[in-house]
């Protein structure tokens, strides 16, 4: 397989009006001045405020289906979730320290072959058999972040066991360093660990286009595709590959400098991970909404 691209087509090039660069620091961006395009510019920078709170709303939908030979086997998820990211700390550079925790959850599962599992913690039940962690995990810090003005991670502490995923679950997308007009792209390279049981790790490299699409009312449409530039020939990991690969579109407050929504999807099938008469097509959407913020009293 050659290098996956899950927007463009071999062959397309970028719009000769997009500028990619290496910013100082090592964080990728693109900007246009308003000169050249006759369109004003705007800062997109994060704006965090010591003891603050931002409650984002989470939905995500998911169907797994997998044939092998004669045997075909489907699985969907649905996850609703509130989670919070509390602002510890921000520095005199605007560098701002960030606590995650999940408050509450409603999770469903349900499988061709086995019916239907639905559990929510706002319940009496106990957990069922493979959501215990998960119960364990509400309410307490999961991880803390230093971020930096353009969201770029600066320290990142994990107190709890997290599963790889892209920075699609991030409350944070990075932005250009340099003020930007409608139009303009900037550039992320990221790297994504596949693990294959018996087999050794594979480090994939990704990219990330992230396009300024509109500026109105004060907020920000960015839209945000990926691509896969590492060959990956062997089917077994490419299949592995599919939930770390999304494309989507964010919304971003520019007076206040937060991310107000996100939303992401992704719906793609591989063929021959177990065999020739084998596939697997993974589809997912997930939306992310901000439904609150504030400061807590006496801070």
């Amino acid at each position: 397989m050659t290098a996956l691209s899950l927007n463009r087509g071999p062959g397309r090039r970028w719009p000769r009006a997009a500028v990619v660069w290496l910013l100082a620091g090592g964080w990728p961006g693109a900007g246009l001045p308003a000169a050249e395009t006759g369109r004003p510019t705007v800062r997109l920078e994060y704006r965090f405020r010591e003891g603050e709170k931002l409650d984002m709303e989470v939905s995500h939908r998911a169907l797994t289906e997998t044939t092998v030979g004669a045997t075909a086997q489907s699985t969907e998820t649905a996850t609703d979730s509130r989670k919070t990211w509390k602002v510890v700390s921000v520095d005199a550079q605007g560098n701002a320290t960030l606590e995650h925790s999940v408050d509450d959850v409603t999770m469903t599962s349900r499988t061709s072959d086995r019916g239907q599992v639905r559990w929510s913690s706002s319940g009496d039940e106990s957990a069922p058999p493979g959501y215990e962690q998960v119960k364990a995990n509400l309410g307490v810090p999961l991880s803390q972040l230093v971020v930096d003005r353009s969201g770029r991670i600066l320290e990142r502490r994990d107190f709890r066991p997290c599963p790889p995923s892209s920075t699609g679950d991030l409350v944070v997308v990075p932005l250009p360093a340099e003020p930007v007009a409608e139009g303009a792209e900037w550039i992320v390279p990221q790297e994504v660990v596949v693990d294959l049981p018996g087999k050794a790790r594979k480090a994939v490299r990704t990219r990330l286009r992230y396009r300024l699409e509109s500026l109105r009312d004060g907020i920000a449409t960015i839209s945000v595709d990926t691509t896969v530039l590492t060959p990956v020939d062997d089917p077994r990991f490419e299949a592995r590959l599919l939930e770390r690969i999304w494309n989507g579109s964010v919304e971003f407050d520019v007076e206040h400098g937060r991310v107000v929504r996100r939303a992401t999807g992704i719906d793609r099938r591989v063929v021959g991970f177990e065999g020739p008469e084998s596939s697997v097509r993974y589809k997912s959407n997930l939306e992310e909404r901000l439904v609150d913020r504030g400061v807590e009293a006496g801070r």
